[in-house]
C-alpha cells in the first residue's frame, strides 16, 4: 500500500490570534486666530465630516481648547495631522494638529 493512502498522520493547526493595532485620536487645538469656518472646512475635507457633525467638534475645539477630529491607526492619524498642519499654513493660519493614543 502506498504512503500516500495511509491516513494515520495527523495534521494540527494552530491559530494565532492577531491582535488589533492600536488606535490614535487626531486632534485639534484652539487658537486666537483660525477662523471657526477654517475648522469646518478642515473637518469637511480633510476627515469627511458631514457639516453638522463639523461644526459640533469645531465647538468643541473653541469651547474646550481642543477637539477630536477622527480616530485612526497610527500611520493614518499622522498622515490626517500632518495634512492639517500643512492646509492651516497654506491658509495663513496657526491651527494645530497632533495625535494621542486613545
Amino acid at each position: 500500500m502506498p504512503d500516500f493512502e495511509r491516513d494515520d498522520a495527523v495534521v494540527t493547526e494552530s491559530k494565532q490570534k492577531l491582535k488589533k493595532p492600536p488606535l490614535y485620536k487626531v486632534l485639534l487645538h484652539n487658537d486666537d486666530y483660525t477662523t471657526m469656518e477654517f475648522v469646518i472646512f478642515v473637518l469637511r475635507t480633510v476627515f469627511q465630516k458631514s457639516e453638522a457633525e463639523a461644526f459640533k467638534i469645531m465647538l468643541n475645539v473653541h469651547m474646550q481648547g481642543v477637539g477630536v477630529a477622527g480616530v485612526y491607526t497610527y500611520e493614518i492619524a499622522e498622515s490626517k495631522a500632518a495634512k492639517v498642519i500643512d492646509l492651516a499654513r497654506q491658509h495663513e493660519f496657526p491651527l494645530l494638529s497632533s495625535i494621542e493614543e486613545e
